[in-house]
């Protein structure tokens, strides 16, 4: 009988610690109660206007450290391609990371559909100093793999989270995929990162670009499905380059790509969300309240 218990004893070790393994595989992506929230739109290999966006936000200090508490940092996705110096903005990431998660805050670096294309291989957009900077295309290739540093790191990340009322994500939701859960589309994303699957499809929530145009271009009625299905009020996506904070739909969607690399020229720009307020800031400006424009347009077509 003593036997018999330590097997059934055995057993349930080994299944809890496989349920604590499966729990561990699948990152947390609903919060609530959180008072500050600052959003960085797609960074494409721009450390310093990265840097500059994160001062101005004062989510970190002049020696680059986590000073903000209790703040959550929303990276849209998109840190990767285009300009030279991604490695020193994941580099940035992972430091804030464990610096913002000991001071009670978070950040949530997202997955966007430049992350997904190098994971797969399309390098048609990588720098060419962002190569050297890992030791030629082999370095990049071997850091990007599933045990690789900067890979797997991308891999235990999410590509759409929820914070209070706010759903974030890089591209956006097509009606083919908002009527699914956070765990479907994360879980979904994160299986075909370098294969394929959703996070490949141009409808999918690293591609679907419709909610960035004009609102004649997506639907009221698809919008508030939405906001319905997540029990959000509001969508904050990147992926479209707008050159400022935009909103669509009364501000139900909020779009902040601003374009701030060096390659399209943009600001040094982000949102904040301040105990439910909507603020944009600027290197060098004052922030102000983002206007929450009224709809325009037959947008109920």
């Amino acid at each position: 009988m003593r036997k018999r218990h330590a097997i059934v004893r055995s057993g349930l070790v080994l299944l809890v610690g496989w349920a604590a393994c499966v729990q561990a595989a699948e990152p947390q992506h609903t919060w609530s109660g959180v008072e500050r929230i600052v959003a960085v739109g797609d960074v494409h290999g721009d450390y310093g206007q990265f840097v500059k966006t994160l001062r101005a936000a004062e989510v970190v200090d002049q020696k680059l450290n986590w000073s903000s508490g209790k703040t959550h940092l929303v990276q849209i996705g998109d840190v990767l391609d285009r300009g030279p110096d991604s490695r020193k903005v994941m580099d940035l990431l992972m430091k804030l990371e464990v610096q913002a998660a000991q001071a009670g805050g978070a950040v949530h670096a997202l997955i966007g559909n430049h992350e997904e294309m190098v994971l797969r291989g399309d390098w048609r957009y990588v720098n060419a100093d962002e190569k050297t900077s890992f030791g030629g295309e082999a370095g990049l290739r071997e850091a990007m793999a599933a045990d690789g540093r900067y890979g797997q790191w991308i891999r235990g990340h999410n590509a759409v989270i929820k914070i209070n009322d706010v759903l974030f994500l890089h591209g956006g939701l097509s009606p083919k995929y908002a009527g699914k859960s956070l765990d479907e589309l994360n879980r979904g994303i994160r299986d075909g990162l370098g294969k394929g699957g959703m996070g490949r499809d141009s409808a999918g929530p690293l591609w679907y670009r419709r909610l960035g145009w004009d609102e004649e271009s997506t639907p009221a009625a698809q919008v508030d499905t939405i906001l319905r299905n997540f029990g959000v009020g509001h969508v904050v996506v990147g992926h479209t380059v707008l050159y400022k904070i935009a909103t669509r739909h009364g501000g139900k969607v909020i779009l902040i790509d601003v374009g701030m690399s060096r390659v399209y020229g943009g600001p040094a720009c982000c949102l904040a969300i301040e105990k439910g307020t909507f603020f944009v800031v600027t290197a060098g400006r004052p922030k102000v309240e983002l206007e929450m424009a009224p709809p325009v347009g037959n947008t109920a077509r």
